[in-house]
């Protein structure tokens, strides 16, 4: 099954309280949507996955009330599908949490784990944020590739990695490899603004997974 549950290593309580901004936006989410996931929202995909995929945050209409990263929102539209194409994903994404799709060898992740008001977390929130992302890489023991889906998500892993981030700046489609020899390909954010205005389009979104698919599968140096 590739739903996380919260006891494996790197998952927050769902009453976390790490970031006062944050809870508070949570609670006024609860208020206005009581049917809502509205709390950290779990990573998705098995722990042994040789693939992660870092994210920004939670969207709020998202997967801040589905509960699942990337799930029922304009971002996911986009990254699902790639994710079946090259065969990370199985079954049908039909952007609700219990739509049956499972993930093969790629687990799904945020830099911060809660719904940020207007989608922008502060620095302060995703440093707190940081240390789930230290455990979850630590447990992913056949890690090879981590893809990192906008700037923040990319800061956030380089800290992990131990990668300075002026030796590791951000641009859609560089790689870079840690210390440890596992490597970091960056990627603008599949959000519907990028997407929109042809910042970044399905095959540059391609090209980040086919990469990754023969990073997994040693195919590719």
């Amino acid at each position: 099954m590739s739903r996380s549950p919260a006891s494996l290593p790197g998952e927050p309580a769902r009453d976390c309280k790490l970031c006062p901004r944050l809870v508070a936006f949570r609670a006024e989410n609860a208020r206005a949507e009581p049917g809502w996931h509205n709390a950290p929202v779990p990573s998705f995909g098995p722990v042994d996955a040789r693939v992660l995929i870092v994210g920004l945050a939670p969207g709020r209409r998202g997967a801040n009330a589905t509960g699942r990263p990337f799930t029922g929102d304009w971002a996911g539209e986009l990254l699902y599908p790639t994710l079946l194409k090259f065969g990370f994903a199985r079954g049908t994404y039909g952007a609700r949490a219990d739509d049956g799709l499972t993930l093969a060898d790629a687990r799904i992740t945020n830099a911060v784990r809660c719904v940020p008001p207007a989608n922008k977390p502060t620095g302060a929130e995703a440093a707190a944020c940081g240390e789930f992302l230290v455990r979850e890489i630590a447990a992913m023991k056949r890690l090879a590739c981590i893809i990192t889906l906008g700037n923040v998500a990319h800061a956030s892993a380089l800290k992990v990695l131990g990668i300075r981030r002026k030796d590791a700046p951000f641009g859609h489609g560089t790689e870079f490899q840690a210390p440890d020899g596992r490597h970091v390909i960056a990627s603008y954010h599949c959000s519907r603004l990028n997407t929109n205005t042809g910042r970044l389009t399905t095959e540059m979104f391609e090209r980040v997974f086919a990469r990754a698919r023969a990073i997994a599968d040693g195919t590719q140096p």
